[in-house]
């Protein structure tokens, strides 16, 4: 896995950021405050509290919620297509087990080798997805000749793929899967196939750093100014709320940085371990019902 970068080097990092775009109109904002404090000091009323909470809360939630709702998207996202990869697995196993003739006692193997293949593929993918390298959870779902081989693969999904797509189209040359049934079953394995890009397109499409960095920018001028708004009032009880009110603001943050990536093994992350031992499963169970 990929090592999350620290917190106070994103938010004071200058490159990749928006700050030096901003910097010249933030400076020109600036110019106005001291317009209108010549303006206040020349004892003309424009002094308006309110806003000095309600804008910053504002500004600030919306930032939240945008950067909450971004990073739920992808986890959910993410969670949909391993929920397509779960059915076509199901589909693609069925259809294969009954579908194909079996005309010598080797066939049977053949086709439980083929079947095995399909949870071999999801265990490949959480592993592509966590730059993880082939390990022996694949084993038992493989020849030791495909076994050795994935190990020198630069993406061993698609490699299991290739040989599933090579098995199909095998037992259609040998007259014992019609071409009706050949169409079908590519289709299912095209969606597996699909599967993979959109992982790969959550996973190599961050959320962008500017955006972080300048959320994080702001969130940390917010918390560091709240003791200056509440001292005056709360004295000995400033210390207390602001660290309640930081947890709460820098927990909705921290929310979407843990889920934003959400193949990984933190606790927030899609449980593609239980997905593939429950694919495993199945198909345990459908080659045992299809043998008795």
């Amino acid at each position: 896995m990929k090592k999350k970068d620290d917190w106070f080097r994103i938010a004071l990092r200058w490159r990749g950021s928006v700050v030096p775009e901003v910097l010249p109109r933030s400076l020109l904002c600036g110019l106005f405050g001291v317009f209108i404090y010549i303006l206040h000091i020349s004892n003309i009323r424009v002094s308006l509290p309110i806003l000095g909470s309600i804008i910053p809360n504002i500004v600030l939630g919306l930032l939240l919620v945008f950067r909450t709702n971004t990073a739920y998207e992808r986890f959910w996202e993410g969670r949909k297509a391993w929920g397509l990869l779960v059915n076509t697995v199901r589909n693609l196993s069925r259809q294969i087990l009954v579908a194909i003739l079996e005309k010598e006692p080797r066939d049977r193997q053949a086709k439980i080798a083929a079947v095995k293949m399909l949870p071999a593929f999801a265990i490949a993918l959480k592993l592509h997805l966590r730059s993880e390298s082939i390990n022996s959870e694949l084993a038992a779902n493989l020849s030791p000749e495909q076994f050795e081989r994935l190990k020198t693969m630069n993406h061993p999904p698609l490699e299991i793929a290739f040989w599933l797509s090579s098995y199909l189209q095998e037992q259609t040359q040998q007259g014992k899967l019609d071409r009706y049934q050949l169409n079908d079953m590519i289709q299912l394995l095209h969606q597996m196939v699909d599967v993979v890009g959109i992982c790969e397109r959550i996973l190599r499409t961050p959320i962008p750093l500017a955006y972080a960095i300048h959320l994080k920018q702001l969130l940390m001028i917010y918390c560091l100014s709240l003791p200056f708004q509440m001292v005056d009032q709360l004295e000995w009880m400033t210390a207390p709320i602001v660290a309640l009110i930081s947890f709460t603001l820098l927990g909705i943050e921290e929310i979407g940085i843990q889920i934003e990536d959400p193949f990984g093994h933190d606790t927030n992350d899609l449980p593609l371990d239980n997905i593939c031992n429950a694919m495993q499963r199945n198909i345990d169970d459908l080659i045992f019902i299809t043998g008795v």
